[in-house]
């Protein structure tokens, strides 16, 4: 299998400009949850219920990057990434949300940015990747107006703290899936339901992205500054006309309810009719503060859906047609393994006139990784990962300005619902022993990366 690497896809085609990295998530990775001060997150709480979780796993100890950040960072470097994209614990600096900061946290965090900027790895940060504090829960969480003010505070801090040595940001991680998730399916922390709930939770997430990204913008002039939307490339099942329609408002729950207030267009009413019913939330100066002009969007796409309609589905009257009764190939997460679905996407999204650069902050795959002779021969994840680049390569060929490309992830993590099951590691991890073993796709990375 190595006598192909690198033959058919070449990073210089890329552009020299081009920003490769790798990225995680704090709490799918730290661990050490109540060390050093640190606060308890809706995670934390979440995980801990009986049957939320695969397995019943949870996060506690994870990769225990809080104690291993040194040993993953020096991973990174010689697997030649040049960037990292991790996020922040915001029950770690500020353990009830709001009001006092654990000084611990923030020295934590200026251990991990300094030995990254020593091994030559630039950090880009991500403020927010779904932990909210729990106390803030308590107050009714992404539901509460407040919410906005709580997030300016958090997003503050960062800035003052890090900003002397972080130049790339985002605000938000895919805001539609902790919204649906988490405020409206209740599969994911905090647990609520309800169309109320997820309304609320929309449009404060919406206000506080925007408030955050303004924040930045005023305390760190000349950072890049971006946030990040879940995307998929959905096509109806069969050319029908209920078929059609059902995809097209799949598709505006998927890719286009957050990205069109966030570029000027206001919520896509027209095509979700229920977003009409979060109007009692909305104060009259609120479509003045919807918009933001970011220097990038951070695009996060894995696979495709495949939708029909169904009567039976509440609000969007559509259903997705499981890869697993397509008869096509699949990952562990039940995500179709359908590489052109990151080059239709973002020839979609490039038809948005005011649409910055994109980078592409998340794209992987998780497959049932085995360690034989202390290696791990992952080539369907080696194959998925070149597939997916010689796509977004011919999008980039057709004049779409696509500007990064992050793999997630670095290490098998703590991934959410599914625990310990789905593993999207380059490297992977032994959880019982915190060994960690590069995969062939990390070892195919590296090499490419060194072209």
């Amino acid at each position: 299998m190595d006598d192909f690497i690198g033959l058919d896809l070449n990073k210089a085609d890329f552009g020299k400009n081009f920003q490769w990295g790798v990225a995680s998530a704090a709490f799918q990775i730290e661990g050490a949850h109540d060390a050093d001060g640190k606060g308890l997150s809706v995670w934390d709480v979440f995980s801990s219920l009986k049957n939320k979780i695969k397995g019943g796993h949870h996060a506690q100890t994870a990769c225990d990057f809080y104690n291993n950040y040194k040993e993953d960072i020096h991973l990174i470097r010689d697997l030649n990434i040049p960037n990292y994209r991790f996020s922040l614990s915001w029950s770690r600096l500020i353990p009830e949300g709001v009001g006092d900061v654990n000084q611990k946290g923030i020295e934590y965090y200026n251990r991990v940015i300094d030995f990254l900027l020593e091994c030559g790895i630039t950090p880009w940060i991500t403020i927010y990747h779904w932990d909210l504090p729990h106390a803030l829960e308590l107050k009714g969480g992404w539901t509460n107006r407040e919410s906005i003010a709580w997030f300016s505070e958090y997003t503050a801090l960062c800035a003052n703290v890090f900003g002397d040595r972080v130049n790339h940001w985002m605000v938000m991680n895919e805001p539609s899936v902790f919204t649906g998730a988490g405020y409206f399916l209740g599969v994911h922390a905090p647990g609520k339901k309800g169309l109320t709930n997820y309304l609320k939770a929309i449009h404060h997430v919406t206000l506080a992205t925007v408030a955050g990204a303004k924040i930045l913008r005023c305390r760190l002039p000349n950072a890049s500054i971006g946030t990040t939307f879940s995307c998929t490339h959905t096509e109806p099942v069969s050319p029908k006309k209920s078929d059609i329609a059902a995809a097209k408002r799949v598709d505006t729950l998927l890719n286009r309810m957050f990205i069109e207030p966030i570029l000027g267009m206001g919520y896509p009413e027209s095509d979700l009719t229920f977003l009409k019913k979060m109007k009692p939330f909305v104060l009259p100066d609120d479509d003045n503060n919807l918009a933001f002009n970011f220097d990038f969007i951070g695009i996060q796409c894995y696979t495709r859906e495949i939708v029909k309609s169904s009567i039976f589905t509440p609000y969007i009257s559509a259903a997705l047609v499981k890869a697993s009764i397509r008869n096509v190939p699949y990952t562990a997460m039940g995500w179709e393994v359908y590489p052109p679905a990151i080059y239709e996407l973002v020839k979609k999204l490039a038809v948005y006139e005011n649409l910055p650069v994109i980078i592409i902050t998340e794209n992987g795959a998780a497959f049932e990784d085995h360690i034989i002779d202390e290696k791990v021969m992952d080539y369907e994840r080696m194959d998925y990962i070149r597939a997916n680049l010689k796509q977004l390569l011919k999008a980039k060929k057709e004049g779409i300005n696509i500007a990064g490309y992050f793999v997630w992830s670095l290490t098998d993590n703590f991934e959410w619902a599914e625990g310990y099951h789905a593993r999207f590691g380059l490297i992977h991890v032994d959880f019982d022993t915190q060994k960690r073993t590069i995969k062939q796709s990390g070892n195919w990375y590296r090499d490419f990366l060194g072209l």
